[in-house]
C-alpha cells in the first residue's frame, strides 16, 4: 500500500498550509521520515546530505548523493527531472560540501529569492556543516528553525496510515512472542535478540517486515533500572528479569512494544512494581480519549502512581509513526504534565509505562491508534508481568 498520489497531494498541501502559517517562503527538508511522507523515498541513503526543498508554491526539489539520485524514482514520486544528484567528488571532502552543490542548484532553479526559509534544526541527520553551507552560499535566505513542521503534520494519521500501524502492531506482536519463547536459563541474549530480528524481518501473514529503527533493547537483572541498553552475548541467570523493547515495522510504519520477562520466580519488589505499571497503564489507556489534553491523560497516571508513593519523572509515552534510524518517535507529542496537545482521532502514541528503581526495573508498554471511541490497541501481548520457567 504505497501512498496513492492524491494522498501525498494532501499531505504536501498540509505541509504548505502550516508553512504559510508560520510565515515561511520554504522549507528545506531532511528527516528521512519527513522525505517519505512527502515523496514516499525510502532508501538506506540518509547518512549522506540530502534535503527536499520545498517552496510555498512551485514543484519541490530533491537532492542527494549522483548514485542515490539515479535511482530515487524508483520509490520516490518526485519527477526525475526534479532529483538532482551531486558529484561523488563532494563526499567527505575537507574544503566543500555536498550542500555548496545544492545551494547552486536551488540558485539556478529561482529559489535562491530573498525570504523566511524553515529547516529542521532537529533532525538527526543534519549537521552543522550542512547549516553552514546554505547560510554561506544562500544569504537572500533568512534560515529559520522549523521547529519540527512536518513531524506535527504527520501526527494524525490517514485511514491508509493507520492501517500500515495496524499491520506494524501485529508484526511487534509477533516478534515480542518470538523474543518470549527464546528466552530461558543460560540463553544468550543475543540468541534473544536474533529470535526477535528473525521475526521483525519475516512479518506475519498479509504484512512483510521492515527493519526497524532501534535494534531490540534487552535490559537485564540489576542492570534493568537503566532503560535504552541494547544486548550482548550475556547469558541469562534463573530469576533474572529481562526487559524487552522492540518494535514492528511495516513499510516504515512503527508500532513499538515493551514488556518485562522473569526467568523464573520474580523478585517480590518487581512483582508488585509490575502489577502497579499495570494497572496505572489500564487507566491511561481507558483515559486516552479525544478532546482529551495530554497533560490531562498524564495525571491520571501521576496520581495513580502517587497512590503508590512512587514518581516517574521521564515522560510516559510519545507519538509515532514512520521512523528510521535512529529513532522510531515523531518528537512532537509527549505524555507529561505539561503538554497541553489536545487529542485527535488518528494520532498514535507508544504509552510507555516504564519504571526503573534502584537495581531492577519494569517495562510494559502499548502502541494506540486515537479513534472517536477511544484508545484502539496496535499490539498484543499479556499485559503484566510474564513469567517463563528457569532450566
Amino acid at each position: 500500500m504505497q501512498p496513492r498520489p492524491e494522498e501525498l497531494a494532501e499531505r504536501l498541501a498540509r505541509t504548505r498550509a502550516r508553512m504559510q502559517r508560520a510565515g515561511l517562503d520554504g522549507l528545506v527538508v531532511v528527516d528521512p521520515a519527513n522525505l517519505h511522507y512527502l515523496t514516499g523515498y525510502d532508501a538506506w541513503s540518509f547518512y549522506m546530505p540530502q534535503l527536499l526543498f520545498v517552496p510555498l508554491t512551485g514543484e519541490p526539489l530533491l537532492i542527494m548523493r549522483q548514485m542515490d539520485a539515479d535511482g530515487a524514482h524508483r520509490t520516490a514520486s518526485t519527477p526525475p527531472e526534479r532529483i538532482l544528484g551531486y558529484p561523488e567528488s563532494l563526499v567527505h571532502q575537507r574544503g566543500a560540501h555536498p550542500f555548496d552543490w545544492a545551494a547552486e542548484q536551488l540558485r539556478e532553479h529561482g529559489f535562491a529569492r530573498r525570504g523566511r526559509i524553515g529547516f529542521e534544526a532537529e533532525a538527526h541527520f543534519f549537521t552543522v556543516r550542512s547549516f553552514q553551507a546554505l547560510e554561506r552560499a544562500l544569504p537572500e535566505w533568512q534560515l529559520v528553525d522549523a521547529h519540527d513542521l512536518v513531524n506535527w503534520v504527520r501526527l494524525v494519521k490517514s485511514p491508509l496510515e493507520l492501517e500500515l500501524m495496524r499491520d506494524a502492531g501485529r508484526i511487534a506482536s509477533a516478534a515480542m512472542r518470538a523474543g518470549i519463547e527464546a528466552l530461558g536459563d543460560g540463553v544468550r541474549l543475543n540468541d534473544v535478540a536474533a529470535a526477535i530480528q528473525f521475526a521483525q524481518a519475516t512479518g506475519v501473514e498479509g504484512a512483510e517486515g521492515d527493519y526497524p529503527a532501534i535494534v531490540p533493547m534487552l535490559p537485564t537483572g540489576e542492570s534493568a533500572d537503566t532503560p535504552h541498553l541494547t544486548f550482548s552475548a550475556r547469558r541469562v541467570q534463573p530469576g533474572e528479569a529481562v526487559s524487552i523493547e522492540l518494535a514492528g515495522a511495516h513499510r516504515r510504519y512503527h508500532a513499538p512494544l515493551a514488556r518485562t520477562v522473569s526467568v523464573g520466580t520474580p523478585d517480590a519488589r518487581l512483582a508488585g512494581l509490575a502489577d502497579i505499571a499495570a494497572e496505572g497503564l489500564d487507566a491511561v489507556l481507558e483515559g486516552l480519549r479525544p478532546g482529551r489534553v495530554v497533560a490531562d491523560v498524564h495525571g491520571i497516571w501521576r496520581e495513580h502512581l502517587a497512590r503508590h508513593a512512587i514518581e516517574k519523572p521521564s515522560r510516559l509515552g510519545y507519538s509515532i509513526g514512520i521512523g528510521y534510524p535512529p529513532d522510531w518517535g515523531e518528537r512532537t507529542v509527549s505524555i507529561r504534565e505539561d503538554d497541553l496537545t489536545v487529542i485527535e482521532p488518528g494520532m498514535c502514541l507508544h504509552v510507555i509505562a516504564g519504571m526503573w528503581m534502584d537495581g531492577y526495573g519494569c517495562e510494559l508498554s502499548e502502541s494506540v491508534a486515537i479513534g472517536e471511541g477511544g484508545a484502539e490497541l496496535l499490539t498484543d501481548a499479556p499485559r503484566e508481568l510474564i513469567v517463563v520457567e528457569a532450566a
